[in-house]
């Protein structure tokens, strides 16, 4: 465990869900924490729930889509710790709408959110990996990540980008001993189908059945972690949509004709 033992570990999106299961098993791990999302009363709940004292952990309030805040809170982590060693670029946000009645502007912030920022708040961190010889970058994907699924066009496309981004950076940083790690998960039981959002901008409001029973955000934590501890470059969680990846691959035919079925008609 020595690569989260003392380790800071930064997770945005820190509040709730994947996030925040992954704060909890760090710090039972010895990770020091920085803990960031928009909710501050909520990540205050979350570094209660860690135990850790104060010295080993940082609530820092963090609007993703606001890139000017993300140098600064760059600078805060430092002050506090003096070093970066995992960042899990982890805030983001799904979509519930056709292509036809989706606003751009929907898809517009579909890709500062889970695209855009996280490349800003990557390349605010990546000088401070470069200079200690060493870090861990960690970012959420999906496995809407690999394939497309019918109603999240805007998602699917976010997720799309960071595969391209993440792949071409880790062949660029692999010489500072910095690694990175694209998380996939599937069905996850968060409330991420709740936050979604709507053709308008809106929440969409609703739990997904498939969501509802999926794999418990403190199962997909323990993996996140088993992740970076074996230096993996790519992990899918979650239960049979996972085979979505290996038919995308193999069987793309086959694949197709199963998400068209998913299709609203």
């Amino acid at each position: 465990m020595s690569e989260i033992k003392g380790s800071v570990f930064w997770i945005t999106g820190a509040s709730s869900g994947i996030g925040e299961a992954t704060a909890l098993a760090a710090a039972q791990k010895g990770a020091r924490l920085v803990l960031s999302a928009r909710r501050e009363e909520e990540l205050e709940r979350v570094k209660k729930s860690t135990g850790l004292a104060g010295e080993n952990v940082l609530v820092l309030p963090l609007d993703m889509e606001n890139q000017a805040e993300i140098q600064p809170a760059v600078e805060a982590v430092l002050r506090k710790f003096g070093r970066i060693d995992i960042l899990f670029n982890n805030a983001g946000v799904s979509q519930r709408s056709s292509v036809l009645d989706t606003k751009f502007e929907v898809f517009e912030r579909l890709m500062n959110l889970n695209y855009l920022s996280v490349v800003a708040l990557t390349k605010a961190v990546l000088p401070v990996m470069i200079r200690q010889n060493s870090g861990h970058l960690l970012v959420t994907s999906s496995i809407s990540g690999k394939l497309g699924s019918p109603m999240r066009a805007g998602y699917c496309g976010s997720k799309h980008a960071l595969h391209g981004f993440f792949d071409a950076l880790r062949s660029e940083v692999y010489h500072h001993n910095i690694r990175v790690l694209v998380v996939c998960p599937g069905y996850i039981k968060t409330d991420i189908s709740m936050n979604a959002f709507s053709a308008d901008g809106g929440k969409h409001g609703k739990m997904d059945e498939n969501q509802n029973q999926g794999v418990s955000a403190e199962v997909c934590a323990e993996k996140i972690l088993q992740g970076i501890l074996r230096n993996r470059d790519e992990i899918y969680i979650g239960g049979k949509e996972v085979a979505g990846v290996y038919l995308k691959r193999f069987f793309p035919s086959l694949l197709n004709r199963i998400v068209r079925k998913q299709a609203p008609k």
